[in-house]
């Protein structure tokens, strides 16, 4: 894409071609879903209706700051709680490919309900290049099964539309500074949420214990760049591990959870380069997630593996 006003102009008439009637967008809050559902909104209009999906995977406060981030960039939306749906069908699940089948195939069910409720079978989703890459298009291997590609059920009776499905990241940001789109350069977070960031099984109790560490890295680094001690990351966020490992409470022994934290550059997220932090910083994360999770987590590594090999994402 080397010019995003005609980018926008060629999606838009692209949208009302693919969509004669209504359509239902996913809208998550990142970036690639924001900018498909602006689109759709320009192209559409009131036949667009966004649905923003409370998973119970979501980070700290992630309802509250996507509803103000709609308002504030006048996208229409609306609000569907599922956690329910999402851990039942997480219950048990250990693999991660599973993990991310199984949170697309609920994703899409829950999307075919709102989209009868709403009278179509059309469905926006921000698929951008590197979600289908990774996912085997075009003949690659599988690097790891994006919810949106591959955990979209063979029998779904949804159209899938996909305005962005050839642009990569940086590329998607381009269009959100040409829209005006509130916080056009905020990190990625997964379409899975924290499920892919609870390695082993997923419950309420170990995405609690995920978001509160997840948290205190998003202060801790956000704090950091506010006060010019380091540049913004491409992406900065908290894995729990899943092991046991022994630490000390007062004079006991205990065996407790670990996290990892991964802070990383890159531009387009195909490939990204670890971070070097100051240590102060690491100790003060450490210190944190230790202190808040007492007794739950009792040690906290910090990941200096680039991508390749290791993918951004633990799963």
């Amino acid at each position: 894409m080397n010019d995003p006003a005609e980018f926008v102009r060629t999606a838009e008439e692209s949208l009302r071609q693919q969509v004669p009637a209504r359509a239902i967008i996913a809208a998550s809050g990142g970036i690639d879903s924001t900018i498909a559902a602006a689109l759709a909104e320009r192209a559409l209009g009131d036949r667009a209706r966004a649905i923003f999906v409370d998973t119970g995977l979501l980070r700290a406060g992630e309802v509250e700051r996507v509803g103000q981030l709609f308002r504030a960039g006048g996208l229409r939306h609306e609000v569907v709680a599922a956690a329910d749906r999402f851990f039942s069908a997480l219950a048990g699940v250990t693999d991660p490919e599973e993990k991310r089948r199984r949170i697309g195939a609920t994703f899409i069910r829950l999307f075919e309900d709102e989209a009868a409720r709403f009278g179509t079978d059309r469905l926006v989703q921000g698929t951008i290049a590197p979600d289908w890459i990774e996912s085997g298009g075009g003949l690659r291997d599988t690097i790891k099964t994006h919810h949106n590609v591959g955990g979209v059920p063979s029998d779904s009776r949804l159209v899938l539309v996909e305005p962005l499905r050839d642009l990569y990241k940086d590329e998607v940001r381009a269009v959100a500074h040409f829209l005006k789109i509130p916080e056009p350069d905020r990190q990625p977070f997964p379409g899975p949420g924290l499920a892919v960031r609870v390695n082993g099984e997923v419950t309420p109790e170990r995405v609690r214990r995920a978001r509160v560490a997840n948290a205190v890295v998003e202060e801790e680094i956000e704090r950091a760049v506010a006060a010019r001690q380091i540049a913004l990351p491409w992406q900065y966020f908290a894995a729990l591990i899943d092991a046991r490992t022994v630490g000390v409470t007062g004079d006991n022994r205990v065996r407790g959870e670990a996290v990892a934290v991964r802070v990383v550059e890159s531009v387009d997220a195909m490939t990204a380069t670890a971070m070097e932090l100051p240590r102060p910083l690491l100790r003060r994360i450490a210190e944190r997630i230790t202190r808040e999770l007492a007794g739950e987590v009792v040690r906290v590594l910090y990941d200096v593996t680039d991508k390749p090999p290791a993918t951004i994402e633990w799963e």
